[in-house]
């Protein structure tokens, strides 16, 4: 199932995420100007080197975030940031949201690292921040519907309640995660996702709290 839009208009514009989106892409294009495996190997989060000397290693939790193996690697996480980003930035705030996003990352990093503590692979992708912005959006709109595109000989669209879009989405990740899917580091989307639901009512402004 591949959402396509939301059925959930933002009040304000998403300052944050296009500067996200616009972040992303930049830095996949110098990726790949100055050779992605070199890049990969120099900024990529390493949960082995990370764990022997956390304050060394520490700031590949945050580069990693910016690097993508591809091109699709890159346009599905920002194409999911875009979807369900515009109405947690909005219910948040920017600041908050940008605060959000990258603590959602660095906790997405950790809980891949804690599954894997002496993997020497790279793990890039923003796919661990963009998994607590889902988090938080299940919260906090569990109840908004997602035009979501599904193929069955021919494709046909359906709208799905998030709680029950994002429900399922995150059940895969728990799921592929615990048969070892290899190439997708499915505990970094699940406790990304795992740090949205749990955290993004700290981070909504109280006059929006419900």
């Amino acid at each position: 199932m591949f959402p396509l839009y939301d059925l959930n208009r933002a009040r304000r514009p998403a300052l944050v995420v296009k500067a996200l989106v616009l972040a992303n892409a930049l830095a996949f294009l110098l990726e790949y100007a100055l050779g992605p495996q070199e890049v990969i190997q120099a900024f990529g989060f390493i949960p082995g080197l990370f764990f022997q000397d956390p304050f060394k290693e520490g700031y590949r939790v945050l580069t990693s975030m910016f690097l993508h193996g591809g091109l699709f690697h890159i346009l599905g996480n920002m194409w999911f940031l875009w979807i369900f980003g515009d109405n947690v930035e909005d219910r948040m705030g920017h600041g908050r949201f940008l605060l959000f996003y990258l603590l959602g990352g660095v906790a997405a990093a950790l809980a891949q690292g804690l599954a894997t503590p002496f993997s020497q692979v790279p793990m890039i992708g923003a796919s661990g921040a963009v998994s607590a912005v889902l988090g938080a959006y299940y919260l906090l709109f569990p109840r908004a519907y997602i035009i979501t595109l599904v193929w069955f000989i021919l494709p046909f669209t359906f709208a799905l309640p998030a709680g029950f879009y994002l429900g399922y989405w995150a059940f895969l990740q728990f799921l592929q995660g615990l048969l070892g899917v290899p190439g997708i580091a499915f505990w970094a989307h699940l406790g990304g996702f795992l740090f949205g639901v749990l955290a993004a009512r700290a981070f909504t402004p109280r006059w929006y709290r419900y």
